[in-house]
């Protein structure tokens, strides 16, 4: 994977040493953790977040919450790991355990790859689609060249690229202020929905795990080690602490900024669709309804979002993919190629005749039933000496990261129950 740019590697290197001042110098160690928070604003959490608010109101607004503190832990532990020991979580896994277990980690984290850039590429097709009344299959060949027009900066070093993504990041924040300010938003359900722990049915539990699997992404926990990894030369402990102390501020700031606009996303669908529209599941529908209820302009902007959704995501979940091939197997592939192969789920899909929302909502279900493979190896790791000396996490971290992962597993079984139809009650 390509570094910094010069220039930026050399102001982050004066700041180290303690030459560099101002807000201006702080600014050059932004960059991961945005990266990283484009993985939870990707056009899953569109199709998710929709059928939350339409469906349940503002009931599952504490999962949004919920999930995105997991994503915060787990994204500063995968950002300390890459800043410590200099290599990412999959070249870490290939250098500890056996390569049987390698190989299924690998494997298993391909399968993750291709349903995170189903949902991405679809997102953004589906975008360009509705607001330009184009077929799907063609707002599918626009967004496959416009992401790897933007896949080209890459080769120019890594800040160029985070400079592209943090605008459409800011572009996406933006929109969902917007949609807001239009919708008729009830703060005070809102606020009871966001503390109030509730799972009203069967259907609620799909939802909630699709929310978390659309929030805490196994590829962003993957890539953001690997873009901390070499972004600095570390001359000792200090220095690693410094980076370390920008990181974990990074990484609350992007973040918060993320979980904000995914609950802006549920309450903006249960405001306008829960009374009366209750079974919106749809992105088309949702786009289509919104217009006479909202305006054009809360349709619009709904649709601009989107598309900088699916194209940014898109982006980054090629990054990441090929950087988990990299890791587990030393193999390279030429961008283009990696490209190549992960559209090709998506435009299956499309040729299948298959709802689009539906392989979205199901593709963060896969995503979610794949993420403890990161989550547990990322804790595994962080907490051994050898591994990470004296930075390795203390009990307390370690007790937090246990409890969100269990609380990630857990919902998975109990989905898996429910899917098997196994009997499994929810109090409200």
């Amino acid at each position: 994977m390509p570094n910094l740019t010069t220039r930026a590697q050399s102001g982050i290197s004066a700041v180290l040493s303690g030459e560099g001042r101002g807000w201006r110098s702080r600014l050059l160690f932004a960059g991961p953790a945005i990266i990283a928070s484009v993985a939870y604003m990707d056009p899953g959490n569109y199709a998710t977040n929709i059928q939350a608010g339409a469906g349940y109101g503002y009931r599952l607004l504490w999962v949004v919450v919920l999930a995105n503190l997991i994503a915060m832990l787990f994204q500063a532990l995968s950002a300390r790991l890459g800043i410590v020991t200099g290599r990412n979580l999959a070249e870490v896994s290939r250098d500890h355990l056996p390569m049987p277990l390698v190989w299924v980690m690998w494997a298993i984290s391909e399968v993750a790859a291709m349903a995170t850039d189903l949902a991405e590429f679809l997102g953004g097709a589906i975008g360009l689609a509705l607001l330009f009344g184009l077929p799907l299959v063609v707002g599918m060949a626009i967004t496959a060249v416009i992401t790897y027009g933007i896949l080209i900066f890459e080769g120019r070093g890594f800040r160029p690229m985070e400079l592209i993504i943090g605008a459409m990041v800011g572009v996406i924040g933006l929109c969902y202020l917007a949609q807001l300010l239009i919708a008729p938003v009830d703060w005070a359900a809102a606020g009871i929905g966001m503390l109030t722990p509730a799972l009203p049915d069967s259907g609620a539990l799909t939802i909630a795990v699709g929310i978390i699997g659309a929030t805490v992404m196994p590829h962003a926990i993957y890539l953001h080690s690997g873009l901390t990894q070499s972004r600095a030369v570390v001359r000792n402990d200090a220095d690693r602490r410094t980076l370390l102390r920008f990181s974990n501020t990074e990484v609350v700031l992007a973040l918060a900024v993320a979980g904000m606009v995914n609950l802006a996303m549920v309450m903006m669908a249960a405001s306008a669709f829960h009374q009366g529209h209750s079974n919106v599941a749809e992105i088309e529908t949702a786009y289509h309804t919104l217009t006479p209820l909202l305006g054009a302009a809360a349709a619009g902007i709904f649709l601009t979002s989107l598309i900088a959704s699916g194209v940014s995501s898109s982006v980054v979940g090629t990054m990441a993919g090929q950087m988990i091939m990299q890791g587990f197997l030393h193999v390279h592939v030429p961008i283009w190629l990696r490209r190549l192969v992960t559209m090709v789920p998506a435009f299956a899909v499309v040729a299948a005749g298959v709802n689009p929302t539906d392989a979205l909502v199901m593709s963060q279900v896969v995503l979610s039933i794949a993420l403890p493979v990161p989550m547990l190896a990322l804790l595994y790791f962080s907490s051994r000496r050898d591994v990470m000396g004296d930075f390795r996490i203390g009990v307390g971290l370690r007790v937090l990261a246990i409890l969100g992962g269990c609380v990630v597993l857990g919902l998975n079984v109990v989905l898996l129950a429910d899917f098997f139809g196994m009997s499994t009650r929810f109090i409200e």
